[in-house]
């Protein structure tokens, strides 16, 4: 007889080989497993692989609230479980899934947050056109993130022939390492020629990080935080928020909805519609501001 543990090493494998799941993807469903293995030695159980039930994942995820966990954390671990037992049904190691039939608690779906467009030129064209190569570096990746609405693990895993000049195209490996291609516009295109011309480069990783191949998604992160303040925005934003601002943006230039699909790399197209809802709120706040029988004009 096996334990969770055992399995959960071949499970984390399975996804590296057969799904070719990127490093962080692997490392949060190892997380959430660890996590329930953590649990089950709280309450002195050590099961069988094929002994854990559905009552043993309800007290696990009435636990995770009593510990005061966030709904999506919740949601999040239930999903590594569903995922986890699903393989262990396939291998023939359990007859069935016993976290198919649980429920997590309702998730508030959030509006993505976005930048206006004026924050967007105002954030890129704060960045010099030195011949610092750091600057260029960042004018380029900030560049590509909103021209092309990348992911910015899909940034930082970018190399140099990835990028097509005459063909406007950047050629992008997303979730699973499904490829798609994107169209580049040609201010992207002149930011990441500045910077190619600088540093020379003609292969390998396009934004290359000290002591590693390639730069660490962080590290991108940390360089919009002081972008963004270099620039006089105080509005949060991250890497994902210019992603956000990317579709937000195409849907209110009359973008179809499939398209941005595409170009975001989606595999279902609920996951693109709830940029609708930005763009509705944007609606109705310039209907509440104008129309001169509006609830904040009555006000």
């Amino acid at each position: 007889m096996e334990r969770i543990n055992e399995w959960r090493q071949r499970f984390i494998e399975y996804l590296r080989v057969e799904r070719n799941m990127s490093l962080h993807t692997l490392r949060a469903y190892d997380q959430d497993l660890r996590g329930f293995e953590q649990f089950l030695a709280t309450q002195d159980l050590s099961p069988e692989i094929e002994e854990i039930d559905a009552p043993m994942l309800r007290n696990y995820l009435a636990w995770l609230h009593k510990a005061s966990a966030r709904r999506t954390t919740i949601h999040r671990k239930l999903s590594a479980l569903r995922g986890f037992f699903r393989f262990l049904v396939r291998q023939q190691a359990v007859k069935s899934n016993p976290a198919e039939m649980i429920f997590a608690p309702r998730l508030e779906r959030r509006l993505p947050k976005v930048l206006t467009v004026d924050e967007v030129f105002q954030l890129l064209d704060a960045i010099e056109w030195g011949d610092s190569l750091a600057d260029l570096r960042d004018r380029a990746a900030f560049e590509l993130l909103y021209a092309c609405g990348l992911r910015v693990e899909e940034l930082v895993h970018l190399d140099v022939p990835d990028v097509s000049f005459p063909q406007k195209l950047v050629r992008v490996f997303g979730k699973g390492r499904k490829e798609r291609l994107v169209p580049v516009g040609s201010r992207a295109l002149t930011a990441l020629r500045a910077y190619l011309d600088r540093g020379a480069m003609n292969s390998g990783a396009l934004f290359p990080g000290r002591g590693s191949t390639r730069m660490n998604p962080r590290t991108v992160e940390r360089r919009l935080e002081r972008r963004m303040l270099q620039a006089g925005i105080t509005k949060h934003a991250s890497p994902h928020t210019l992603r956000h601002s990317f579709a937000t943006h195409l849907l209110d230039g009359g973008a179809d909805l499939r398209a941005i699909q595409e170009l975001l790399g989606h595999a279902s197209l609920a996951a693109t519609q709830r940029y609708t809802q930005v763009s509705l709120q944007k609606l109705m706040e310039v209907y509440d501001s104008a129309h001169p029988r509006s609830k904040k004009k009555q006000e």
